[in-house]
């Protein structure tokens, strides 16, 4: 079985720690990072547009952004294979980050990934819009983690009806 570990800067320690508690001990586990084009691309915008045109291209920041978010990418990377403290391979790609992560898990037995949006309460909230993405369209199992303690009573409140 494949399983697929997103991780993201915010959510990745308790993602790794629940593919160590719940991935089969013979899994393929691949742990993923997806770096989204929007930053780099408005920092290029930027220098183009706002700046005017006619400066050195050796000078527009979203290429030093692409390059800074590829380092941390690594990085973040590197401290969750450490984390995981099994064999795993790691992978990064770029793109518009829900696509990319359901294209990710196309052939995955299992993806593991965490509830990222407004955690003071539960229901569809607690989910960010490109997790609420990948959990509607991943096209494998999906364990979803807190990324601490959920918050008090998981039910809401009954309709006044």
């Amino acid at each position: 079985m494949r399983v697929v570990v997103w991780v993201t800067e915010s959510t990745w320690p308790v993602c790794v720690d629940a593919a160590r508690d719940w991935a089969p001990a013979d899994a393929e586990v691949e742990l993923l990072h997806v770096t989204g084009g929007d930053v780099a691309a408005a920092a290029h915008g930027a220098f183009a547009g706002l700046l005017g045109r006619g400066r050195p291209p050796d000078r527009d920041p979203g290429e030093q952004v692409e390059t800074l978010a590829a380092t941390a990418a690594r990085e973040l990377l590197t401290r969750a294979v450490s984390r995981f403290d099994r064999a795993a391979t790691s992978s990064e790609r770029h793109g518009r980050i829900e696509r990319e992560v359901v294209q990710a898990v196309a052939d995955a037995g299992l993806l593991i990934c965490a509830r990222d949006g407004d955690l003071t309460r539960t229901g569809p909230h607690s989910l960010a819009p490109p997790t609420r993405f990948v959990v509607d369209h991943a096209p494998c199992p999906v364990l979803l983690v807190w990324p601490e303690r959920p918050p008090g009573d998981p039910l809401p409140p009954h309709p006044p009806h």
